[in-house]
């Protein structure tokens, strides 16, 4: 019996690209069982072991140069519906060199005993030490039960520190996180697609979460700690990475303790209104997330009695994100890989992902925009140009063979020929990897003359997905050359509609 080797290897070199194919879908999976699970939180959550509960709570706020936000800030905490005789703020400035501190002392007299102005003469290491600085001097009476860690220049609704504080009646229950909300009065298209990824990442996937058991990240502008909780994980911030917030949610949930996110709890923030800023932002967190995965490399996919961190669900749910760009990768390169090898696979192959991408594609963001319809409301070109334009014509693609690449050239007298078709199929594959490098054009040429204009028609063209992606591809790079982590603040001007 002859073996003929060429086909072995043929069928070989099928599987392994299959297999790429395969694990460029898994993402599409796994955002599509996230999302089902969404709706059982009206049953599977955390408010039957609520309870109406009021501590004295102290609020710490890192402060550098916030002199054109802080003050509003203050204001709206001291406002709150809350007793009064139970909240504290101390802010940290972090040796400030704008009005900072004479606008927080001003606060300071203003509200005798309940805003308390703490000075650090140096500074510049970053929001962790910052923070530390202002617990180390919370911590050191009995007087606080809870600690609320903020940012500078968030708004919060006035119901929503009371929304949290009511999960915290249920001593498993370590930490609260609220739902930071982009509050921009001047919206652009960036901040609109900034406010709906928010719908997306946090009142819909984190409601997920609620019900799986594991949270990802408390947000780093609105994470409420037990007392308890703060001294078991050791009365400190992490200073060693950029993803502080992260740290200290798995660190919370490893020693036995539940974390919740409140959907109900309004925080509204300021956000970029450039990419060059997004990037900056978004870099931060992208490294941030690197080196949380490897300092946590034992806990993914070990299932553990004392948390849920170890569950496969959350892991994959984990490394979908982080490793999208090169699932993205693997996806285009083995449909490529199918197409130059003349296989039917992959037509079959392609059009299955792209079916359930864009089925998952209006789940999502039909599911989202009633989670939060103010959002949806004020961003409905955003929720619908989220994957980009040009995604969008590869999931018509995938529905309707045919149709893009041979029929309406035909209805408009184009002349279809072979090539034209190859070349067409190859773009379609090559396109989820494509388009991460569009965006990153993007960022380049929005400090160009024309970048006003041509930037914002790239996003919709392109997507704000791939300029995620396009972000957490820049944090590898980064990490491997082992450039310098630092905490880069983003500025803020005092933009939030309150």
């Amino acid at each position: 019996m002859t073996i003929d080797w060429l086909q072995v290897g043929v069928t070989a070199l099928t599987t392994v690209l299959l297999a790429f194919v395969a694990v460029g879908a898994i993402p599409i999976l796994a955002t599509l069982y996230q999302f089902l699970a969404i709706p059982f939180h009206s049953v599977i959550n955390h408010y039957r072991k609520a309870t109406p509960y009021l501590p004295r709570v102290a609020v710490v706020v890192p402060a550098w140069n916030e002199g054109a936000v802080i003050g509003a800030s203050v204001d709206r905490l001291m406002s709150l519906e809350y007793p009064s005789d139970r909240l504290r703020v101390f802010v940290v400035d972090d040796a400030s060199t704008d009005d900072t501190p004479e606008v927080v002392r001003g606060k300071e007299q203003q509200y005798p005993g309940r805003v308390v102005h703490l000075r650090r003469e140096k500074g510049g290491e970053g929001k962790a030490h910052t923070l530390n600085f202002g617990i180390g001097r919370v911590l050191e009476d009995d007087w606080m039960q809870a600690l609320l860690i903020m940012d500078a220049d968030v708004i919060y609704l006035p119901d929503s520190l009371r929304r949290m504080t009511r999960h915290l009646g249920d001593p498993q229950v370590g930490a609260v996180t609220a739902y930071i909300a982009e509050g921009s009065a001047d919206k652009n298209y960036l901040t609109r697609f900034i406010g709906m990824e928010y719908v997306l990442a946090q009142v819909a996937s984190r409601r997920a979460q609620n019900v799986l058991g594991a949270l990802a990240c408390l947000a780093g502008g609105a994470q409420l700690h037990s007392r308890d909780n703060l001294e078991a994980i050791g009365g400190r911030i992490d200073t060693s990475s950029l993803a502080e917030d992260t740290i200290t949610t798995f660190e919370t949930q490893l020693r036995g303790r539940r974390v919740v996110f409140e959907p109900h709890a309004v925080v509204l923030a300021e956000e970029p209104e450039r990419i060059a800023s997004l990037w900056k932002q978004r870099l931060r967190w992208a490294r941030g997330n690197v080196q949380v995965t490897s300092r946590y490399r034992r806990v993914w996919f070990r299932p553990s009695r004392v948390h849920k961190l170890g569950k496969p669900s959350f892991g994959i749910f984990w490394f979908s994100i982080f490793l999208l760009p090169v699932a993205m990768i693997l996806s285009s390169t083995g449909l490529i890989g199918l197409f130059l090898l003349q296989s039917e696979l992959a037509t079959v192959v392609f059009r299955a992902m792209w079916i359930t991408a864009a089925c998952t594609y209006v789940y999502t963001i039909v599911l989202a925009v009633q989670l939060d319809g103010r959002t949806g409301r004020r961003s409905w070109r955003e929720a619908i140009l989220f994957p980009g334009l040009v995604s969008i014509i590869v999931m018509v693609t995938a529905f309707f063979p045919g149709l893009l690449e041979r029929r309406l050239p035909e209805l408009l007298g184009i002349p279809v020929t072979p090539t034209g078709e190859a070349a067409w199929t190859l773009f379609v594959y090559a396109w989820i990897s494509f388009s991460m490098l569009f965006a990153w054009l993007a960022k380049v040429v929005e400090s160009t003359a024309v970048g006003r204009f041509l930037s914002p028609f790239l996003i919709y063209v392109v997507g704000y997905g791939p300029l995620l992606c396009a972000v957490t591809v820049d944090s590898y790079i980064k990490e491997w050359r082992h450039e310098a982590a630092v905490w880069d603040k983003t500025e803020k001007i005092g933009r939030v509609a309150g």
